[in-house]
């Protein structure tokens, strides 16, 4: 009886556990948190650990810790990386949503991506578990992504969904509320901050952290020329790897375009490799409604106009590419029926 009403009285959540941020959704309310995927850990003498930051306060330590303080992002190229830290970001993110002291254990969905083994999605089920949740769901990332931007995802058409986030993008073909081909690649955000790091270490003989990587690809990136563009300029700050001492130097829109060329092309490479794959019936679908773009990266000028010079297919960007993920797997707790047909269980 007094199971029944805690579970009564539990919010329902949705979390999208990205690579890069961790977003929240609660049932009846939308969004309640996006907050970076950073676990800021104090190492003892022992070793033993004890997290002191989660969120956008451990981000802000990034690069910037002694030696007994880490900030670790605990997810890596969409897999997890460290169980331990997930488990404590899943526990913050739950916590701040059902509040400290509630004792309800909320039913929840996790998008996960669609390439993870099923060892590691019972390392999130139990992560999820260990943190509160009472039950726990899986959808696969492309599918909760489709949801989100509003595909017709139950009828028996083709959708492409192309998830572009921090560590894997994902391109996915939909139909009859199942994933009828997925194609999931290393090569997202982390790759394309990366890409830039190594330039301007190539280059410049200057290291640049991965933050400033970050702002680079927000202010300059761009996959597709555009002249209006490509003269912009920003000042950047690292250190001389020559000298040791602090340098600051310019950088172009145009010269980190060719940077980034690289895991972008592979990108676009998933994409037409998805394509080719596509069932003939269903590719004719694709034809007439375009791909859907989500995901951070999405928000990297001009993706949507290299994928379609590439494919000549209509391409759009999603109105919500960063929330759609999260906002699928929202609705689908609203209808139990979907989330049951959809859902992965491990």
């Amino acid at each position: 009886m007094f199971d029944s009403i805690i579970h009564f009285m539990s919010k329902d959540l949705a979390i999208d556990l990205g690579t890069a941020n961790t977003l929240v959704y609660i049932k009846g309310k939308g969004i309640i948190a996006n907050e970076p995927s950073v676990v800021a850990v104090h190492r003892d003498s022992r070793g033993a650990k004890k997290v002191i930051a989660v969120g956008s306060e451990a981000k802000n330590m990034l690069g910037k810790t002694p030696g007994n303080i880490d900030a670790i992002r605990p997810l890596r190229d969409g897999v997890i990386a460290d169980f331990e830290i997930t488990e404590a970001l899943l526990k913050y993110f739950i916590q701040k949503a059902t509040g400290k002291r509630s004792r309800a254990r909320p039913r929840i969905v996790i998008s996960v991506p669609s390439g993870i083994t099923p060892v590691e999605k019972r390392a999130v089920k139990e992560s999820a578990e260990s943190g509160g949740a009472k039950e726990v769901y899986l959808i696969e990332q492309p599918m909760a992504a489709a949801i989100g931007v509003g595909l017709p995802v139950t009828e028996p058409s083709g959708n492409m969904i192309v998830d572009i986030g921090g560590g894997t993008t994902e391109v996915a073909v939909i139909s009859l509320a199942g994933i009828v081909y997925c194609n999931s690649v290393r090569a997202a955000g982390d790759k394309i901050d990366l890409a830039i790091i190594q330039y301007i270490k190539r280059k410049y003989n200057v290291l640049i952290g991965e933050r400033t990587a970050e702002m680079i690809k927000i202010n300059l990136g761009s996959a597709y020329p555009d002249p209006d563009e490509d003269q912009v300029t920003m000042e950047i700050k690292g250190r001389d790897l020559v000298g040791g001492t602090p340098k600051t130097l310019e950088v172009s829109s145009a010269e980190i375009r060719q940077a980034i060329s690289d895991p972008v092309k592979a990108i676009v490479e998933a994409v037409r490799i998805a394509l080719e794959r596509t069932p003939p019936e269903l590719a004719g679908d694709i034809v007439d409604r375009g791909i859907v773009i989500s995901g951070g990266c999405a928000m990297l000028k001009n993706i949507d106009v290299l994928i379609g010079e590439t494919t000549r297919l209509p391409v759009c960007i999603a109105d919500n590419p960063t929330t759609a993920v999260c906002e699928g797997a929202g609705k689908a707790l609203d209808e139990v029926r979907l989330l049951k047909e959809i859902a992965s269980y491990v």
